[in-house]
């Protein structure tokens, strides 16, 4: 009988039943990192686009232009005098012819500044500030430094050793730097200056009508960039 009365009409009469646990999330805290996060990704998403598009941007660019290296060569070198003194003074005069090829159809070049130095050993013996110029599409300019003076070097044994043994043989190891301020121009846009630079090592036979001598014939060298 007590039992039907509990259950009465489907009626609970019996103790009360607590209402269940609510949870609350409070975003920045707990678990996950909230707009930080979201910044990270936008900038991560940005940076990746941007890297998408200029990577495109030059591909079409190369298939439009086909760039190709402009090259450089010594084509002659006349060197007539290389005399080392007791006091170390190099006397030296020493005149050279360079091509410079841009084989670009579409390209052109400003050379801004042409800055020619001639090394011995490692140690600068003279440098010349050669004319700007402009150099077209396909188009072969020449550059002729000439380097004459005299110029204190500090020569250790071992380098002093080694000039006599060119002296002997009549051959010298001089290198040639161009250090260049160049722009290039595509149609109607020019970009911003670039700073390359060039370097050839030769070697030079010494020929003075003057002294008799005569020690050869120099030969063709190609230039590479220098980094």
């Amino acid at each position: 009988m007590a039992d039907k009365q509990t259950h009465l009409n489907g009626a609970y009469y019996g103790p009360s039943i607590p209402p269940p646990t609510r949870h609350y999330h409070r975003p920045g805290r707990g678990s996950g990192c909230g707009c930080g996060c979201c910044l990270l990704r936008c900038l991560f998403n940005i940076i990746i686009t941007a890297v998408v598009v200029i990577g495109l941007v030059g591909f079409l660019f190369w298939l439009a232009f086909r760039p190709n290296r402009v090259k450089f060569h010594v084509t002659d070198v006349q060197l007539t005098e290389f005399n080392l003194t007791a006091n170390n003074t190099l006397h030296y005069n020493l005149v050279v012819n360079m091509t410079v090829r841009n084989p670009n159809r579409r390209i052109g070049i400003y050379y801004d500044r042409i800055e020619a130095r001639a090394y011995y050993e490692d140690q600068r013996i003279n440098t010349q500030t050669l004319t700007p110029f402009y150099q077209g599409h396909k188009n072969t300019s020449f550059l002729n430094p000439v380097f004459e003076g005299q110029q204190f070097v500090r020569l250790g044994a071992r380098e002093t050793s080694k000039y006599n043994e060119e002296r002997t043989n009549g051959v010298y190891r001089i290198d040639l730097k161009l250090y260049l301020r160049i722009r290039f121009k595509v149609g109607r846009i020019k970009t911003g200056r670039f700073k390359p630079r060039i370097s050839c090592d030769l070697k030079v036979p010494f020929n003075s009508a003057a002294n008799n001598s005569f020690a050869g014939t120099f030969e063709t060298t190609r230039c590479g960039l220098d980094f």
